[in-house]
């Protein structure tokens, strides 16, 4: 089996650190396995570059009331800055915060569809520092 990588830098974008997904199920703010392969590159990034600090903003879909989803997301900020600084990387350089469903990636009101739901719930990496 051939596995392909790409050069960290490749997923340096602008003010962003860009990943693949990371999904969370309906509900939910547990890191998969999936979405710890991905902060894994997040964590070689922030050790390639010792003095990058990131800043994760966790989203959800538009299904629930915005208080629930604005907590709901502030817990994926969480878990997943937990995830990270359980890697290696210092607290000092990572925070978290739930946005909730305030901007969703797809906006498509009432009419979403489960893939546009899931798309919606995502974690964004922003460089706040390099």
């Amino acid at each position: 089996m051939e596995v392909s990588l790409r050069p960290i830098e490749e997923i340096i974008v602008e003010d962003k650190v860009v990943l693949n997904p990371i999904l969370f199920d309906f509900d939910k703010h547990n890191i998969k396995p999936q979405a710890a392969l991905e902060l894994d590159k997040l964590v070689q990034v922030m050790k390639k570059y010792p003095t990058m600090v990131i800043r994760v903003e966790a989203h959800t879909d538009s299904r629930g009331n915005a208080s629930y989803n604005k907590a709901l997301s502030d817990r994926r900020a969480k878990s997943t800055v937990q995830y990270v600084i359980s890697q290696g990387i210092e607290e000092s350089r990572i925070s978290g915060i739930g946005i909730g469903q305030e901007r969703p990636e797809v906006d498509c009101g009432a009419n979403c569809s489960e893939e546009d739901h899931e798309k919606n719930r995502r974690s964004e990496f922003i460089i706040v520092q390099r």
